[in-house]
């Protein structure tokens, strides 16, 4: 099976790392430092002798496939100096780079007009970026169909290959290929991060309930 690196051990992270060394997949949480997150640590732990831990450089280094679950607002600056590791590499992006509101929801886009998936790929042009699992709460990533309608999660990246290969791992966490839309280029990655904007909205009116902003045909 792939080793895939996790960059950040918050809820995102430890959820995918669970579900994902569940399938048979080696993971490798990056932490910024050792004794950061330690409840999340426990969490993971629990999933099995298939997850472990490293420092953010050497999971970037080590891992066949990346994925940022690091806070949008400074995942440019934090990745953008593992450049060198990330070379030739699959970096998922499912982060959302926003500036809070007053009450700590996402209030405004970081990169109007652009998205960090873009500016991923311009600071990275020797990794293939791509966009998915940004549109929805952290525990329909690994669990989709729990949701009462079928979910959408949306993908978008420069490199077929790429996307066929993040297409899998999607598979993996529980998405149905009908499930699936790829949008097209890394630019579409803009379209599904504006999406974050009616988050908020959303939760102050219904609370923390699951749920994905989905296609309905």
């Amino acid at each position: 099976m792939t080793s895939i690196g996790i960059l950040g051990a918050g809820r995102v992270g430890v959820n995918l790392a669970g579900k994902l060394a569940a399938t048979g997949h080696h993971v490798i949480l990056g932490r910024r430092n050792p004794t950061e997150d330690t409840a999340a640590a426990a969490a993971a732990e629990a999933a099995g002798p298939r997850v472990s831990f490293a420092d953010q450089r050497t999971t970037a280094r080590t891992a066949d496939i990346v994925i940022n679950a690091t806070p949008g607002d400074s995942a440019l600056d934090r990745l953008t100096d593992l450049r060198t590791q990330l070379a030739g590499k699959i970096l998922i992006d499912v982060s959302n780079a926003t500036r809070d509101a007053g009450d700590g929801l996402p209030g405004d886009l970081c990169y109007p007009g652009s998205s960090l998936a873009e500016q991923l790929q311009a600071a990275l042009p020797d990794t293939h970026v791509v966009k998915t699992l940004n549109t929805m709460l952290f525990m329909v990533m690994t669990a989709p169909e729990t949701l009462t309608t079928p979910p959408t999660v949306y993908v978008s990246g420069n490199d077929e290959h790429a996307k066929t290969t993040v297409t899998g791992l999607l598979g993996d966490l529980g998405w149905q290929p009908a499930w699936i839309e790829d949008l097209g280029d890394i630019t579409t990655a803009r379209a599904t991060e504006a999406m974050i904007l009616v988050v908020p909205h959303i939760l102050r009116r219904h609370g923390f309930k699951p749920f994905a902003v989905s296609l309905a045909r």
